[in-house]
C-alpha cells in the first residue's frame, strides 16, 4: 500500500482518494497497486454498494508519473507495460459497483481514460481532460479506444484521443462522459450524495441493469489487451523515445 491513496469505507461506499498534490497526483506504480486492491477487495464485500473514485480538491490526477512509468518500464523483460498499471486497468473492467468519478481540477491520460469505465461523473467548473498519448508516440489505453467513441462519438474522440484535444467541463458533459458540473471543492461530497442514492435502490436490479448498460466483459477485456500490445510496441518505437527523452529533457531544465 501507499500514503499517497486513502482508501475509506463512508456509509455503503467505498472512497479511493488519491492523495499526491505535490506531484498533481501522478500516478506511482504503488498508487495502482493501492486502487487495484481497493476495487477488487470490494467487489465480495455486499455492504459497499458503490465505489467512489476522487483526487481530493483542485487536482484529479496528472496521469501516470513518467519517471516512474520509465523505471518501471526498464526490467529488460518483454512486458508491454508496468504490471500495476495493468492490473488497475483490468480492475477497472472487471469491477461489478456502480463507479462514480469525482473530478476537481485535471485528468490527464489514464485520469481521463478511467472515468469511461464509471457510471456517474461528477466535474468541477475548473475540470480539464486531455489525453496526450500520441503526443507521447503512444496508444490511447484503458479500453477508452471502444469506449469513448461510444460514449462521445467518433468524431470528438478522435479530437481527444489523437490530437489530443482538450475538454473542459462543460465541454465533458456536453459529450456525454460527465453527468453533472459543480463548484471547485464539491465534486466528493456531491459524489457521495450520488453514492447514498444508488445505496438506496435495490442492489440485485441496480447490478443486473447496470450489466445490462455495459459492453460486453470480454468486448472491453479484449479491446484493453490489443491496447496494451499496440502500447508496448510504441513504448519501443523512435517516436515515444524521443518524445520521453524530450520530456526529460524538459523537466531537468524546469
Amino acid at each position: 500500500m501507499t500514503d499517497h491513496v486513502i482508501v475509506t469505507d463512508e456509509n455503503a461506499a467505498r472512497v479511493i482518494a488519491m492523495r499526491r498534490p505535490d506531484k498533481k497526483n501522478a500516478l506511482t506504480q504503488g498508487m495502482y497497486t493501492a486502487m487495484t486492491e481497493a476495487i477488487t477487495s470490494a467487489q465480495s464485500n455486499p455492504a459497499i454498494r458503490s465505489i467512489v473514485i476522487s483526487g481530493g480538491s483542485g487536482v484529479f490526477t496528472a496521469g501516470n508519473d513518467l519517471e516512474d512509468f520509465a523505471r518501471a518500464n526498464a526490467t529488460g523483460n518483454d512486458d508491454a507495460r508496468p504490471m500495476a498499471a495493468s492490473r488497475f486497468i483490468t480492475a477497472l473492467a472487471m469491477n461489478e459497483k456502480p463507479l462514480i468519478g469525482a473530478v476537481d481540477g485535471i485528468a490527464v491520460g489514464i485520469g481521463t481514460t478511467m472515468l469511461f469505465h464509471c457510471d456517474y461523473v461528477l466535474a468541477s467548473t475548473t475540470a480539464t481532460f486531455s489525453t496526450p498519448f500520441i503526443h507521447l508516440g503512444l496508444v490511447p489505453e484503458a479500453a477508452s479506444s471502444l469506449l469513448a467513441p461510444r460514449t462521445m462519438g467518433h468524431q470528438r474522440a478522435f479530437a481527444m484521443l489523437v490530437m489530443g484535444r482538450a475538454v473542459n467541463a462543460d465541454e465533458a458533459r456536453e459529450a456525454g462522459f460527465v453527468n453533472a458540473v459543480v463548484a471547485p471543492g464539491h465534486t466528493e461530497v456531491e459524489a457521495l450524495k450520488v453514492a447514498r442514492e444508488i445505496a438506496a435502490l435495490p442492489p440485485e436490479a441496480v447490478a443486473l441493469s447496470r450489466k445490462l448498460l455495459k459492453p460486453a466483459r470480454e468486448d472491453v477485456l479484449r479491446r484493453v489487451e490489443e491496447e496494451t500490445q499496440l502500447f508496448g510496441q510504441r513504448l519501443k518505437s523512435d517516436e515515444a523515445r524521443n518524445a520521453f527523452a524530450a520530456f526529460f529533457a524538459r523537466k531537468k531544465k524546469a
